[in-house]
């Protein structure tokens, strides 16, 4: 049984959560200050440092459970379709392009997500596990450690096609075409499995996926906290 301390201690985490979450999308994440997550969520301004630190750990946790949301939703939409784990991973990644379409302060909160030392080690440490169960087929002589390195290579490029919105002429169709076909040559993926992976990827309704993750996104929050 949880004590009533911790109850309160996570219900006012939710709260700060919820508002930062609010707050970034709207606003966006360097408009955004303490003081106003403060204001929003009625936690006081010392208590909300004293909990995170600074924004930028803020950031942190609230990215965490954003990814593990993205992951958890991907999974869903996928056990009825298919268990091929490297469909899977191409999926949550591609619903990410479409999350950062959809929201330019949700792009910025990534792109500074993949900038920050605290937060982006946090990534490469979690997708690290998850690539190396994925890609250990296609480079069997691999340890931990080599993929841990081609995850911050891959992330970086990850990056670049965040920060750099689609238009008519880098259309979405050629983004994520580009980079399904960019990360899975770094891994070594065969060219026939790579055109099967694009092929599937393209009968999904990916912008459609993504919007749901956005909108189930402070329901979530308020499970994990």
């Amino acid at each position: 049984m949880s004590r009533p301390f911790n109850r309160e201690k996570n219900k006012t985490r939710t709260l700060v959560l919820h508002s930062a979450t609010k707050l970034f999308i709207e606003n966006g994440y360097t408009n955004t200050r303490i003081k106003d997550i403060a204001n929003d969520s009625g936690v006081g301004y010392n208590e909300i440092f004293r909990m995170f630190t600074d924004k930028d750990n803020l950031l942190s946790n609230l990215v965490d459970l954003v990814i593990e949301h993205q992951f958890e939703m991907s999974k869903n939409y996928l056990k009825s379709l298919s268990d091929d784990k490297l469909l899977l991973y191409v999926f949550e990644n591609v619903l990410q392009l479409y999350i950062c379409e959809l929201n330019e302060n949700i792009r910025e909160m990534y792109a500074v997500s993949y900038t920050m030392p605290s937060t982006s080690h946090k990534i490469y440490e979690y997708v690290t596990k998850k690539i190396e169960s994925v890609f250990k087929k296609y480079l069997p002589e691999y340890e931990t450690k080599d993929f841990y390195e081609l995850e911050i290579a891959t992330a970086g490029i990850m990056r670049g096609f965040i920060i750099n919105p689609s238009n008519m002429y880098f259309t979405i169709d050629r983004k994520v075409n580009r980079f399904i076909k960019t990360i899975l040559k770094i891994y070594e993926v065969p060219k026939d499995k790579i055109d099967e992976i694009i092929k599937t990827i393209e009968q999904y309704k990916m912008k459609d996926y993504a919007k749901e993750v956005i909108s189930t996104l402070y329901e979530y929050i308020s499970t994990r906290t």
